[in-house]
């Protein structure tokens, strides 16, 4: 089983590299002095650009996406941009190294993230029939094993093994906190809606580095595949009457808000408004939180910009905080451990 010494995130320029990488881009280009390999190498802390010379290149008449590569280089600035010279490389079987090395997974493993999903659901929603339902997708096995390795989306937010589940917990959160503000709210329903409202990105977004749309996702999308995976669990509750059924659909398929965001109806209830603004907020702060380098709090960050976001059509700013006041050694104990954020590029 192959070990990993060098990650991404720790190589600096001068360093010589004799390490395990994933190939997440290959293309071939000519130089002078004959054909070279442009590489893109991932493992689970981020990517780095890399380039195979001549001769070495013409040993390889093709370089898989997804193919991990043992490699010894030696890293450089140029350009303004770190890249690795390769001066060997071979393939790696992939059943010759743990995936979780090369993919960018969950700061919390994906596996506590479902129970701790199962649990919050079990503590929170009252009605049985809700209770069950929920309960009896989540938990059954080929549903729960791509949960697992699912990331909530392919380069903007969450876009992780794990992303999902990770996601799709703080919405339930985010919504138990607002039915605590609007106790007119049907908390059941919304929670479980809230668990299950991206449950077809399971079959929507491929797994692996590429997190690529598989022809459903792209026929049809995730909020249609996730109707169509939760439909035979509903035909077999019996303890939910047809108008809680209809109004569970409801809060699902217009969760995105808007027609022109891909939502099939517009948000026409209470639970279903405030499923949609949960969704939105989670997602764009962990899209803010990325774009200012994972939410650094220090003073030496304060009045930095980010790197141009497309996916919000602006830059974005890390303005100063107001000073806290110390915490006593109790607070300090019972503090929760601050959200981890992974090196994502689109």
């Amino acid at each position: 089983m192959q070990t990993k010494k060098y990650f991404v995130q720790d190589i600096r320029a001068g360093q010589q590299i004799d390490d395990t990488f994933m190939v997440i881009r290959a293309r071939q280009a000519q130089a002078r002095n004959g054909p070279y390999w442009q590489l893109t190498l991932q493992d689970r802390t981020g990517e780095i650009q890399a380039r195979v010379w001549n001769p070495l290149s013409r040993q390889f008449q093709d370089i898989p996406q997804e193919q991990l590569v043992r490699i010894r280089a030696s890293s450089q600035v140029f350009g303004d941009q770190l890249q690795l010279n390769i001066d060997d490389m071979h393939f790696i079987d992939q059943d010759q190294a743990d995936p979780g090395l090369f993919l960018p997974v969950s700061c919390t493993p994906p596996e506590e993230l479902h129970q701790n999903l199962i649990l919050f659901l079990q503590q929170n929603v009252s009605y049985p029939g809700w209770k069950k339902l929920v309960k009896k997708i989540l938990t059954r096995e080929e549903i729960k094993e791509p949960l697992l390795k699912a990331p909530a989306a392919k380069s903007i937010h969450h876009a992780y093994m794990g992303g999902l589940l990770e996601h799709t917990l703080s919405v339930c959160r985010i919504c138990n906190q607002i039915c605590d503000l609007y106790p007119d709210l049907d908390r059941d329903i919304l929670l479980c809606a809230a668990a299950l409202h991206d449950l077809g990105k399971t079959m929507e977004i491929l797994p692996g580095a590429s997190r690529d749309y598989s022809h459903q996702g792209k026929l049809l999308g995730h909020i249609f595949l996730g109707l169509d995976m939760i439909n035979p669990f509903l035909d077999k509750a019996k303890e939910l009457d047809e108008d809680l059924i209809m109004h569970f659909k409801h809060i699902i398929i217009s969760h995105h808000g808007e027609l022109e965001f891909g939502s099939p109806k517009r948000p026409k209830t209470r639970e279903a408004f405030v499923l949609h603004f949960a969704d939105n907020l989670d997602a764009k702060i962990k899209t803010l939180d990325q774009a200012l380098a994972g939410g650094d709090e220090s003073e030496e960050s304060a009045g930095t910009w980010s790197d141009y976001q497309r996916s919000l059509g602006r830059f974005v700013f890390q303005p100063a905080r107001t000073p806290r006041p110390p915490e006593s050694p109790r607070e300090q104990g019972g503090k929760k451990e601050g959200q981890c954020l992974l090196p994502l590029k689109e």
